[in-house]
């Protein structure tokens, strides 16, 4: 009897190596688990499996290190990025990155967040702006839109009391320090693969030292906001995207710059004080 050729297998797609086969706590419709996939495989992909230390604070990023198998620290409510800031200076040939939600980075941890950005560490931080609380029971968040019903909004934000949200992407364009900021979403196969490159670009910046590289990532809570998955999708194209728009804000590289520190000397150019060798060759 004839043996019958074995063929390999064709395969097209896999589940990315590190991510582990724990059975993800999200729910249904929630963005968390495209992010971690893409998080996953872009640092397979890019070899950086065991130098990549990620920082995951309080709210549901928590749990981020039960599904990407990676070096974590978990890092008190807000402090991510401080945390990211001493793990990148003393281990600078890591890979550092932080994964926060929107309560956490700009709320109890605007101060960290800004200032890091500000100093232009170079780590990566991932935005998970889903425009509430989602881990403790969905209160308003900054983030949350003006006259959005929330658990501490019954009849929607009120920004003559609460203010307006915060748009963080373009709050961290006014600094400095920034190097890359981009926001982007997971609601389509084309805006994934968007997604997956912009975070791709942003651990490339790392490596070159590029500087801080910022992805706000534009999410769904369909638990909290009381929808079904395709209902906060639609939610989410039809009131949050109009808010909070897609695409890249700074990307210093692309503008003709080496890194965030060049970009910045050159738009303080006029400022004496910032460049004292100017004053001298100029004989003043």
């Amino acid at each position: 009897m004839a043996e019958v050729e074995k063929k390999t297998e064709n395969l097209v797609y896999a589940k990315p190596k590190l991510i582990t086969d724990n059975v993800m706590h999200y729910c249904p419709g929630c963005s968390h688990g495209t992010v971690h996939k893409l998080i996953a495989e872009v640092i397979e992909e890019m070899g950086l499996a065991e130098k990549t230390v990620g920082i995951s604070p309080v709210g549901c990023s928590v749990f981020a290190y039960n599904y990407i198998d990676i070096d974590w620290i978990e890092a008190a409510h807000g402090r991510a990025l401080a945390v990211a800031t001493a793990v990148k200076r003393l281990y600078p040939q890591n890979m550092v990155f932080t994964y926060q939600g929107d309560g956490d980075l700009s709320a109890i941890g605007t101060a960290e967040s800004i200032h890091a950005a500000a100093r232009g560490e170079n780590v990566v931080a991932v935005y998970i702006n889903n425009a509430i609380y989602g881990m403790t029971g969905g209160q308003m968040a900054p983030t949350s839109l003006p006259n959005q019903v929330t658990q501490t909004s019954p009849y929607g934000r009120d920004v003559s009391t609460a203010g307006n949200p915060i748009r963080v992407s373009e709050l961290l364009n006014a600094l400095d320090g920034p190097a890359y900021i981009e926001r982007v979403c997971v609601d389509t196969p084309k805006n994934v693969r968007k997604a997956k490159k912009a975070i791709k670009k942003a651990f490339q910046n790392q490596i070159d030292g590029v500087g801080y590289s910022f992805i706000e990532v534009v999410s769904t809570c369909p638990t909290n906001w009381g929808m079904t998955p395709q209902d906060a999708f639609e939610w989410m194209r039809v009131n949050m995207l109009p808010y909070y728009p897609l695409g890249v804000v700074r990307d210093v590289t692309a503008d003709g710059f080496a890194n965030a520190a060049e970009a910045a000397s050159a738009r303080n150019a006029a400022c004496p004080i910032a460049h004292p060798e100017a004053v001298s060759e100029g004989g003043n």
